[in-house]
């Protein structure tokens, strides 16, 4: 009997030993005390990564090339850019592309067929108004009703097999300004937790937004993200969100415009209209973890829906959103309610959406 209890001791020595080391081994990594911060000036914006893992800068640079190439894919008026091949050969013939780019097309061409208002073939439209560039100007009525017939998702055809995108129409245009730049963060973010990393901020011009991991605060502790005053957007925040692994995304009439005869015309053009869409969102930020794929092109689909409609797509596909209206009121789906703070000394009202009409 003392040699067995002898060795029974020893075994749980042992598996005491053995529990402890892997609990070590799992125990995370020390963070670093200052960032590595990395960014490139390229997609019209500053594309930015801050990374508090040690040792992933080699993995922070391949990402930042990541933005870089869609860049120079899917530019369009640049030389070499795919979308402006496949917009020169409007009813002339199909362009074979790279699987990166078909797949960001593909996606676009599904988020059409849902008829929200987003269209991938609106470039004929965006082009007209130009809305952020020095030549921007105000079309006429005549202009816009020229351009209209080419706005439709059916003109594209897409070849799974050879990858490659046909426009039907001759003058129809691919736009995927409104989409790349989420597609693009979550590529990004694929090939920084692929690469080792765990704790960084992917910003790309601060209107899409990927938070992997936790904050530097401490495991489990989210990341705050400040979310802009439409009315003021380079003032103090609105109020802040409480962010883990997740990406947020904004769209707003605030971003660009054209302001003409004191009226502001906001960037984001209605296919069916001609014109900036009408309705009660002055900004929208959605936020999730599912349903990436589509970038921040459903930002620009929930828009053009308007609060009410925004709020039932947002809750229909999974997703959380932050909706503030023209009548400065914040709209939270229910999945934020503890997750978003409106600042003390601001002027929003969180309000309730069961107060809002289908027409809100």
């Amino acid at each position: 009997m003392p040699k067995m209890t002898k060795r029974f001791s020893l075994l749980c020595f042992l598996v005491l030993l053995i529990f402890s080391f892997s609990a070590c081994s799992k125990k995370e990594a020390k963070l670093l005390d200052e960032p590595y911060v990395q960014q490139v000036d390229t997609m019209g914006t500053i594309v930015k990564i801050t990374d508090y893992t040690p040792k992933t800068q080699s993995v922070v640079k391949a990402a930042l090339k990541i933005a870089e190439n869609y860049d120079g894919w899917v530019t369009v008026n640049q030389k070499g850019s795919l979308v402006d091949e496949i917009n020169a050969n409007a009813g002339i013939k199909p362009v074979k592309v790279n699987n990166g780019v078909y797949q960001l097309i593909k996606a676009a061409d599904e988020l059409s067929s849902r008829k929200t208002g987003f269209d991938v073939t609106i470039g004929p439209l965006t082009e007209l108004w130009h809305i952020g560039f020095d030549d921007a100007k105000k079309p006429t009525q005549t202009e816009i009703d020229q351009v209209l017939p080419l706005i439709n998702y059916k003109f594209l055809k897409l070849d799974d097999a050879k990858k490659t995108v046909f426009l039907t129409q001759k003058g129809a245009q691919l736009d995927l300004g409104s989409m790349t730049k989420g597609y693009v963060a979550r590529l990004m973010k694929e090939k920084l937790t692929a690469g080792g990393v765990k704790n960084a901020i992917i910003d790309l011009g601060s209107s899409s937004l990927y938070v992997l991991g936790h904050s530097p605060r401490g495991a489990g502790d989210a990341w705050n993200v400040g979310i802009k005053d439409p009315n003021d957007p380079n003032g103090e925040n609105l109020g802040i969100l409480s962010a883990q692994d997740q990406f947020v995304s904004t769209s707003g009439i605030y971003e660009r415009y054209l302001e003409v005869d004191g009226v502001k015309y906001a960037h984001i053009l209605n296919p069916k209209t001609g014109y900036p869409f009408e309705n009660d969102i002055q900004s929208v930020t959605i936020v999730g973890k599912t349903n990436f794929s589509y970038g921040d092109g459903v930002t620009t689909a929930v828009f053009a829906l308007g609060t009410k409609k925004g709020y039932d797509y947002v809750l229909k596909n999974n997703l959380q959103a932050i909706f503030i209206d023209k009548n400065d009121k914040v709209y939270l789906t229910p999945g934020l309610k503890n997750k978003f703070t409106v600042n003390s000394d601001s002027k929003y009202k969180i309000a309730d959406i069961h107060t809002l009409t289908d027409k809100g």
